[in-house]
């Protein structure tokens, strides 16, 4: 655990996804939280108290709003890694991250100043080098070959009764030469990116293009919107979408995982489906999308809120513990800061979109990962181009070719 105490973000607060437009121009970091996995605590709990602690109403989400908000303080941006959610509901937590620099668990809560402060942010932030922007070749963490069969196995598992459906990610790196954060923001301006985004720390930052809402807490609704099923951004390409029933089985599949999930959380009978696979574009791709709701119980915090939903089922596979066993047994890297959660949390609810989409830069790389879910039906050389037509816009940012 790592708390750090009051320090300046002047002109970085402004790229937290789903900070108010009112706060971005005078929100100064006030209290930071880091966890990594093997530290001691239960990190959904340490989080909500944490929030707790500076007046951010987390223990109780079921209420008509999120009162009690100390005065100063505008809000928090939270960020969990794949591993942190893992290791919230004791599920498998998979394979070192091959971005070790960022955290597991990062809570930064913000305040309002006009104050003007002139320190350095605690560990120098992240490292840059002078001169222009140049981007190495990218090394991937499986060939093409292993990662179709990688895809083969998880057909087998399923075939055995091992599971119904398993998400595979591939991961690559690429040195680069400059500042990052302009190639970060590049990917942010992603057409289709519900929560775009950068979140900074010691020697590391998160940059995130996510269309997909992981949860989203107002009033004491919580709503997920899950998505599922990938097609090029073309009118062939929507028509093989809507009418693939590989596709839709393989979605539906999610959302009845998502629908469970809710469910822990829920006030019985309220758990509802007010959409399904709708077909909405995000870059060059169209990706179906549910939204999946339900009236939290009274007094669930968000400990109990985020055991119930992380590691998001969409990224995880069905059923969820299996489909993390799995995945631990066949990814060769760590899925670091993707597939976890980054958003904000503030007095009128909670906003957390799921880091798929998503990059992290640390001293030497940059990072990103792509897949997809996997079912009996999967062709594993489609599976392969599908991963690789999800991570290609993402690189084209990063290389500055969008």
């Amino acid at each position: 655990m790592k708390p750090v105490g009051l320090a300046p973000t002047h002109g970085t607060a402004r790229d937290i996804p789903g900070i108010p437009a009112t706060c971005r121009d005078q929100a100064w970091e006030r209290s930071r939280f880091e966890w990594r996995v093997g530290d001691p605590g239960d990190p959904a709990t340490l989080v909500e108290n944490f929030l707790s602690g500076h007046g951010l109403p987390a223990g109780d989400l079921s209420g008509p709003s999120l009162a009690g908000l100390a005065h100063e303080v505008c809000g928090a941006a939270l960020f969990v890694s794949a591993a942190g959610g893992a290791a919230m509901i004791g599920g498998c937590l998979g394979a070192p991250s091959p971005a070790p620099a960022v955290p597991d668990v990062v809570v930064v809560v913000y305040e309002h100043t006009a104050t003007v402060r002139l320190q350095e942010p605690p560990g120098g932030g992240l490292a840059r080098t002078v001169g222009a922007w140049r981007l190495g070749p990218w090394r991937p963490s499986w060939s093409p070959s292993r990662h179709a069969e990688a895809v083969q196995s998880v057909r087998e598992a399923i075939a055995r009764g091992d599971v119904y459906q398993v998400n595979m990610v591939g991961h690559a790196a690429a040195a680069y030469h400059g500042d990052p954060l302009p190639a970060l923001r590049r990917v942010t301006g992603l057409p289709g990116a519900r929560y775009a985004g950068i979140l900074q720390g010691d020697g590391w930052a998160i940059g995130c293009a996510s269309p997909e809402t992981l949860l989203e807490v107002r009033g004491g609704q919580a709503v997920t919107r899950p998505i599922k099923g990938t097609a090029p951004a073309t009118e062939a390409g929507r028509a093989d979408l809507l009418a693939s029933p590989k596709e839709r089985a393989e979605h539906i599949m999610i959302v009845d995982l998502q629908r469970n999930d809710l469910s822990h959380v829920a006030v019985t009978g309220t758990v509802r489906v007010p959409e399904l696979f709708a077909v909405r574009r995000w870059a060059d791709l169209w990706q179906a999308e549910s939204e999946v709701t339900a009236r939290l119980r009274p007094r669930t915090g968000l400990a109990e809120l985020l055991r119930a939903i992380c590691p998001g089922g969409s990224v995880t596979g069905a059923p969820k513990f299996a489909a993390l066993r799995e995945i631990a047994a066949l990814e060769p890297v760590g899925r670091g800061a993707s597939m976890g959660a980054l958003g904000w949390i503030g007095p009128d609810g909670i906003d957390l979109g799921l880091t798929i989409r998503t990059v992290v830069a640390d001293g030497r790389d940059l990072h990103v990962w792509a897949g997809g879910g996997i079912t009996i039906d999967s062709d594993p050389a489609a599976e392969v181009a599908e991963a690789a037509a999800k991570a290609a816009p993402v690189r084209a940012a990063l290389h500055g070719l969008r």
